[in-house]
């Protein structure tokens, strides 16, 4: 069970990542670092083989990758404490995706968008982006993020050279969308954009820092809006503070052999368990699961911790003028490697100590599979939307229902046919 309670900012960050292929580490290690409730990324180059390496723990992981050819894919990774869906657009052409966040009560959703167009897109597909835009800008709180690769547009006078980036600025008009980055993102153009459809649900936008080698600045922003966040009601154990001086005493004072005197096995059984437990309700505390942060990756030291501030800190003498472009490539090829060499290290020490720790090394993998999906909101018989658990539970009850009911009647009619084919033989 969850309760819900709400935050009025989100903190995201944007970035084009040029494949996720070898910056998936230093990405944790950013995500740990800033503690970011949104992460939307372009040019993941994704596919069925990254299924695996994918997740992050504590978010819930959104994506849509290119299919048929290398490159391109979008991907949204959402705290799991946001309750959000992905909306369905109906066209794989588009490399869109569009995720929508639930709001406070008396509040608007949020719809948040991440889009990879490509150079060389056609005017039929940006047509079709189009239409999709238009749906998404019904929503009171639009944010839409991604690379659009039209360097030839000023956003300062709205103009552009091109016929396709012109009817890019007419749909961008007829939809009410505002512009927010100023800074160019990319060799001196503004290829990565940030589109609002609110004036003041997206501020303190920022452009700065590279993931990795990407030659795209990622965009760092708040959205604020008021989002409901979920509260897990769910109490658990909480042995890290568990006395265990007085729960062995607890054990101790009970009058074992006494006690199964005369008792059958399963009469036995109940009066160890339920002593048992009574010394662990006043021995172990409880407290309430949550998810509102993720683990820190086992990997991520405090040497690496420092060197990843490093960078931010030369990246940012680069941009002032006080280093040179040399110095900052040369600090993140070597932040690379340390994270790359801090990852190979554990893997390997986890697959030394295999036989003697499988624990360890099995919970590692299972950390990098896909992250835990929670069920979706249904929608009813009605067409409404459910979002309860206890709804969601009548409605896949009902369909388990009709289900069951039509492969019954199914196996009742090939059984009766198969009687009669019988029953014909002897005829």
């Amino acid at each position: 069970m969850k309760e819900t309670r709400t935050t009025a900012q989100l903190k995201c960050l944007y970035t084009n990542a040029r494949s996720m292929g070898n910056k998936q580490e230093e990405l944790e290690a950013i995500v740990h670092q800033e503690n970011y409730d949104m992460v939307a990324i372009t040019e993941t180059w994704w596919g069925d083989s990254h299924n695996w390496s994918a997740a992050m723990d504590g978010y819930k992981l959104f994506r849509r990758d290119r299919r048929g050819r290398r490159g391109g894919g979008v991907a949204l990774y959402v705290r799991e404490c946001l309750d959000s869906l992905e909306l369905d657009d109906g066209d794989d052409r588009v490399e869109c995706l569009w995720v929508r966040i639930r709001g406070k009560a008396n509040k608007a959703d949020i719809v948040v968008g991440v889009c990879y167009r490509p150079p060389n897109q056609d005017e039929e597909t940006d047509e079709l982006f189009y239409k999709q835009l238009g749906e998404a800008s019904r929503s009171l709180a639009l944010v839409l993020v991604g690379d659009f690769n039209l360097p030839d547009v000023c956003w300062k006078y709205n103009t552009a050279e091109r016929k396709q980036s012109r009817r890019f600025l007419e749909r961008v008009a007829d939809n009410f969308l505002t512009q927010l980055v100023s800074e160019p993102t990319r060799e001196g153009a503004p290829l990565d954009l940030l589109f609002t459809n609110r004036e003041g649900l997206v501020s303190h936008v920022m452009v700065g820092g590279c993931l990795g080698q990407s030659d795209h600045e990622m965009i760092e922003f708040l959205i604020c809006g008021e989002a409901a966040r979920g509260v897990s009601k769910t109490a658990t154990l909480d042995f890290r503070r568990a006395d265990f001086g007085l729960f062995r005493k607890l054990v101790e004072r009970v009058p074992w052999e006494a006690a199964h005197m005369g008792k059958g096995v399963q009469e036995g059984w109940t009066f160890f368990k339920e002593e048992v437990l009574k010394a662990q309700e006043r021995a172990v505390p409880r407290c309430r699961k949550t998810s509102r942060r993720g683990r820190r990756p086992a990997w991520l030291t405090r040497e690496l911790w420092l060197e990843l501030r490093r960078k931010r800190r030369v990246y940012d003498l680069w941009k002032k003028g006080q280093a040179t472009q040399e110095d900052y490539k040369g600090v993140a090829r070597l932040c690379r490697e340390k994270t790359r060499r801090a990852k190979a290290e554990l893997e390997l020490s986890l697959a030394a100590a295999i036989k003697d720790n499988k624990k360890h090394f099995f919970k590692y993998i299972s950390s990098k599979r896909r992250g835990k999906e929670n069920l979706q909101p249904l929608v009813d018989g009605g067409g409404n939307t459910v979002t309860k658990d206890e709804e969601k539970a009548e409605v896949l009850n009902c369909r388990s229902g009709r289900r069951t009911q039509s492969n019954d009647e199914s196996q009742y009619e090939y059984g009766r046919s198969r009687l009669f084919r019988l029953l014909n033989r002897f005829i």
